[in-house]
């Protein structure tokens, strides 16, 4: 496996400045409430913003922006009939939660998800994004060798629980980006259920899943902790009404997602400013 030096993987999304890849070592650590709140801080900042949904097999997009019964039409550009993301909350938004019936379970083989993956990406009017950000499936898997064939990525985020078990699956997921052969850069990491915080006792931390874990896993690998997110009952309540914390921040967790936005502007600017360019990665057998 080699990087490919061809310059036609810049070429299939011309209008997308950054592209973040959001990912977790495994699954139950909350990656996509992550991801779907991170999207709509961006938006928030004045960012424009593509979210991606690539779990193909376990798509939750559709349901956190309240989004499931949305139905993406055709258009008609430059001689193609290109998909139109669905755009909630000003969030460009695909998923193949919208192309099944939401309680089906999509039953295929590896290849036919890769296959998926690429159309979701190259048979879509995107447009001109500031930030695309791929919410990945958990795990290290097919998916995301496809991604990094396909698209040239910016950066990726590792979402990780304080916890010890998923710490060590964490580490997986940061060592597949590093690889020499994928050489993406991990711009930070994400803690997540860092803290129990009671919705009358705001002030109050209750570390349930342990403390601190992703912050001395990021100390340890030397990368940077881009946040650190509680658990208060609100953020759950907003993710099953496809209500997104984000979009108060005035709320704890709203806050914190912001803050956690702000940092990754920050983050991805400087990369930006000292390293090249992330080449596609190119298969030889």
């Amino acid at each position: 496996m080699k990087q490919s030096t061809c310059s036609n993987c810049v070429k299939l999304l011309p209008g997308v400045k950054n592209i973040i890849a959001i990912a977790s070592g495994k699954g139950g650590v909350g990656k996509s409430t992550v991801a779907a709140n991170l999207a709509v801080a961006l938006t928030k900042l004045g960012y424009r913003v593509g979210l991606l949904d690539a779990d193909i097999f376990g798509p939750s997009i559709p349901k956190m922006f309240d989004a499931e019964d949305a139905h993406p039409i055709l258009e008609h550009h430059n001689g193609r009939d290109l998909i139109v993301p669905v755009e909630k909350y000003g969030v460009k938004l695909l998923s193949m939660g919208f192309f099944v019936e939401k309680d089906n379970a999509i039953v295929w083989r590896g290849g036919m998800a890769c296959n998926a993956l690429r159309q979701l990406i190259s048979d879509v009017c995107w447009g001109d994004l500031d930030y695309f950000l791929i919410d990945l499936p958990p795990g290290t898997s097919d998916i995301h060798l496809s991604l990094v064939q396909t698209l040239a990525v910016t950066g990726a985020v590792i979402v990780s629980t304080p916890q010890q078990v998923a710490l060590a699956d964490a580490r997986k997921g940061i060592n597949m980006f590093q690889n020499e052969k994928i050489n993406v850069p991990v711009l930070g990491l994400v803690e997540n259920m860092a803290w129990f915080t009671p919705a009358e006792l705001p002030e109050n931390k209750y570390y349930i899943f342990g403390k601190d874990g992703v912050k001395q896993l990021a100390e340890e690998m030397q990368i940077p902790l881009l946040g650190q997110i509680p658990v208060v009952q609100s953020i759950c309540e907003s993710g099953d009404k496809g209500i997104p914390s984000a979009l108060n921040d005035n709320t704890i967790t709203g806050n914190a997602f912001i803050r956690l936005a702000e940092e990754l502007v920050r983050r991805t600017e400087e990369r930006n400013s000292r390293l090249s360019e992330t080449k596609r990665v190119e298969v030889k057998m």
